[in-house]
C-alpha cells in the first residue's frame, strides 16, 4: 500500500505561496451550491472529567474524488490552552488515506479567505474603511486578503495590547496606512466592513455603535458558547453564513438567539454557495448585514488538496 504524504507545518508554509486558498474555497463553495459536495455538521466531542474536547469537521469533494476529516482539540492547561488540528485526506476510488498535514496554519488561511469571500460579496464597491478587530495570527491573515478587495482610504486595527505589538504593520502592501486602535467600539464608528477576528467568548463590540450600515464578519473558536456580538443584535441584521445547513445549530450567537426567540434560522438571507451562485438575497443597505462562519470541513478538505495539488507539480 502506498503511504499517505504528511506535512508538517514547515513544509506547509514552503508551499502555501504556491496555493491561491481564496480561489479553492470559491470553487469549493459553487461545488456545494450545485450539490457535487456534501457538508456534514461538524460534531464535538467531550473529554471524560473536563480534560477537553475535539471538533471533528467532514466533507466530501466528488468531482475531486476525495473525502476527509480534520481533527481539532482543545487542551486545557496550566496558562493558556493546547488547541491543534490535523486534517486526513482520501480517496473516494481507492478507500486508501493520501494525505495527512498539520492544520494549525491551514485552518488561519482558511478562516480568513472564506471571511473575505463574504466580505467581497457584501460590502459595496465604494466602501473605504475597514475595521479589523484582533491582532493575533487570524487578524492579520484577515488583514492579507482584505487589503486589496477595496480601495480602502482607511484601515484600523484594534486589539487592546495593539501599542506594545511589534508585528502589526503600519501599512499594506499597496501603502494604506494602519491606524492601531485600543477600544473596539470607537474603532467601529464610520467602518464599512468590520472583521471580527478574535477567540472571545463574549462580544467584543457592541452593534448599535455601528454609524451606518456596515458588514460584519465574525468567526468561531473552540471556546465554549463563543460569540462575538450580542445574541439579540442579530434581529437587527441582514443575516447571512457559510453554509445554511448547519451553521444556525453550531455557530452559538445564533443558537443563543434562536432559543431565546429574538432570532430564527428562516430569516437567514444566504449562505456562501447561495452568494457565489448568485441566488442569495442582496443586503438592504437599511441596516448593517452580518456574516456568520464556524469553519466547515469542506474547507479543510479543499485547503489540503490544494498542497497535495501543489506538492505534485
Amino acid at each position: 500500500m502506498t503511504q499517505p504524504i504528511v506535512l508538517g507545518e514547515a513544509e506547509i508554509n514552503q508551499l502555501l505561496p504556491k496555493v491561491d486558498i481564496r480561489s479553492v474555497l470559491e470553487r469549493m463553495f459553487r461545488s456545494l451550491a450545485n450539490d457535487n459536495a456534501v457538508q456534514p455538521p461538524q460534531t464535538l466531542t467531550l473529554f471524560p472529567k473536563d480534560a477537553g474536547d475535539f471538533i471533528t469537521y467532514l466533507g466530501v469533494l466528488a468531482d475531486e474524488k476525495v473525502f476527509g476529516a480534520k481533527l481539532s482539540p482543545y487542551i486545557p492547561g496550566h496558562g493558556q490552552a493546547l488547541v491543534t488540528a490535523w486534517t486526513l485526506l482520501m480517496s473516494m476510488e481507492s478507500g486508501l488515506p493520501i494525505l495527512l498535514c498539520d492544520s494549525k496554519r491551514l485552518t488561519t488561511e482558511r478562516t480568513a479567505a472564506t471571511s473575505i469571500i463574504a466580505a467581497d460579496a457584501l460590502t459595496p464597491q465604494d466602501a473605504s474603511v475597514l475595521t479589523i478587530v484582533g491582532s493575533g495570527p487570524v487578524g492579520l491573515a484577515h488583514l492579507r486578503y482584505a487589503e486589496r478587495i477595496r480601495q480602502w482610504k482607511e484601515i484600523r486595527i484594534v486589539s487592546p495590547n495593539i501599542h506594545s505589538r511589534h508585528d502589526v504593520p503600519s501599512k499594506t502592501s499597496v501603502g494604506t496606512i494602519i491606524s492601531k486602535w485600543t477600544d473596539a467600539n470607537e474603532a467601529i464608528v464610520g467602518a464599512d466592513l468590520v472583521l471580527l477576528c478574535t477567540s472571545s467568548g463574549k462580544p467584543v463590540i457592541d452593534a448599535s455603535k455601528l454609524s451606518k450600515p456596515a458588514v460584519v464578519t465574525s468567526i468561531s473558536t473552540n471556546v465554549a458558547n463563543a460569540h462575538e456580538i450580542d445574541p439579540a443584535a442579530l434581529q437587527g441584521f441582514d443575516v447571512y453564513c457559510d453554509y445554511r445547513a448547519t451553521t444556525p445549530f453550531s455557530a452559538s450567537d445564533m443558537r443563543l438567539a434562536t432559543t431565546a426567540g429574538t432570532w430564527a434560522s428562516d430569516r437567514l438571507l444566504g449562505d456562501l454557495p447561495d452568494l457565489l451562485s448568485g441566488r442569495a438575497k442582496h443586503p438592504s443597505r437599511e441596516r448593517p448585514a452580518f456574516f456568520r462562519s464556524i469553519g466547515l470541513g469542506l474547507e479543510d478538505v479543499a485547503a489540503a488538496l490544494a498542497l497535495l495539488v501543489a506538492i505534485r507539480n
